[in-house]
């Protein structure tokens, strides 16, 4: 119950956050901020949708290890993608840790019905806060941007998440 009060918390705070950006014409955060297996990630803010704390999820026989099964979001069934396997990071989490994490909704308007399992949610970002910036490598994937780096030397890599639902490995879930 304290996971959906700080989740809460945290979704009352950026929309205030974006909210008084507007009025006041300062620069807009580009960016949600996420981790996942030690990894950093960009999701552009207007690709991604609402965000939820993890709940349970109903296993679809015959997938593959990356994607979770089904979970009701709102009423309605979503499909479960655990981001650092996807992505070939992560190992299988304890109930535990995933207690602690949460399920980022894609944004409607990209058209599939999915939601991303990310272990922390980081705030916002706006290009400000970086200090150097890298164009992806020649073999990254096609939904990957730019890498950016922060003062403290943390990488963070910008996702396009509506590239990355489009992809044939995201849309093949079949094992």
């Amino acid at each position: 119950m304290a996971n959906r009060e700080a989740l809460r918390e945290l979704q009352i705070r950026l929309a205030s956050r974006l909210q008084a950006a507007r009025s006041e014409n300062l620069s807009v955060s580009s960016w949600l901020a996420v981790e996942s297996a030690g990894q950093n990630y960009l999701m552009p803010l207007a690709q991604a949708g609402e965000i939820f704390p993890w709940t349970s999820v109903q296993a679809v026989p015959y997938t593959q290890d990356w994607f979770l099964g089904v979970a009701n979001l709102r009423g309605g069934l979503t499909g479960v993608v655990d981001l650092a396997r996807l992505l070939g990071h992560g190992a299988v989490r304890s109930e535990q840790a995933l207690g602690e994490s949460s399920l980022l909704a894609l944004n409607a308007a990209l058209e599939v019905n999915a939601a991303l399992l990310v272990d922390r949610l980081a705030g916002l970002r706006s290009t400000e806060v970086f200090v150097n910036s890298e164009p992806p490598a020649d073999d990254a994937p096609d939904f990957f941007g730019t890498t950016y780096i922060d003062a403290g030397g943390a990488r963070w890599q910008e996702l396009n998440l509506q590239v990355l639902s489009q992809h044939p490995a995201f849309l093949s879930i079949s094992a």
